[in-house]
């Protein structure tokens, strides 16, 4: 029966570390993870529509993650989503003229936010605000707004 019991032990353990695999798998799809590292700068943007922008979400500049969002929440004076976001360290030369985008991964992909670069020789420190901002498009607006077109043009 010893032989029996270390097959079984082995088969456990090999069950585990495919758990845990799959696990870890699962995090880095889901954009979650166990690492809590704070550096790096925050900053902030407002826009009319971030669409279905999650925390987590990637922020990339020239298609590269250069951080991640911290919080997604609603100003009830003006109206609009706020959203604050953690630059990672080392990249500490973003222009303040910078244009912050939502973007769609694909065709029904996640959300995320792109920044594009300015020209000016300014760069944002921790806690500004990107003033330039172009807001989510929303696939469903499009629609009603092309239909709507074309049944203006069918109708006159």
């Amino acid at each position: 029966m010893g032989k029996q019991h270390r097959i079984e032990v082995m088969v456990g353990a090999f069950m585990v570390i495919g758990f845990l695999a799959l696990f870890f798998l699962a995090m880095r799809v889901s954009n979650l993870s166990l690492d809590t590292n704070a550096e790096g700068y925050r900053l902030s943007a407002r826009f009319a529509n971030v669409g279905s922008l999650k925390v987590r979400s990637p922020v990339t500049m020239a298609g590269v993650r250069i951080g991640r969002i911290e919080e997604v929440r609603f100003d009830k004076t003006t109206y609009e989503a706020v959203v604050t976001f953690r630059i990672d360290a080392g990249i500490d030369t973003i222009p303040e003229d910078t244009f912050a985008n939502v973007f769609t991964s694909g065709l029904l992909g996640e959300q995320y936010i792109g920044l594009e670069p300015g020209g000016s020789q300014e760069y944002l420190r921790d806690g500004d605000e990107i003033a330039n901002t172009q807001s989510a498009l929303v696939l469903e607006q499009m629609i009603g707004q092309f239909l709507f077109k074309k049944a203006g043009e069918s109708g006159g």
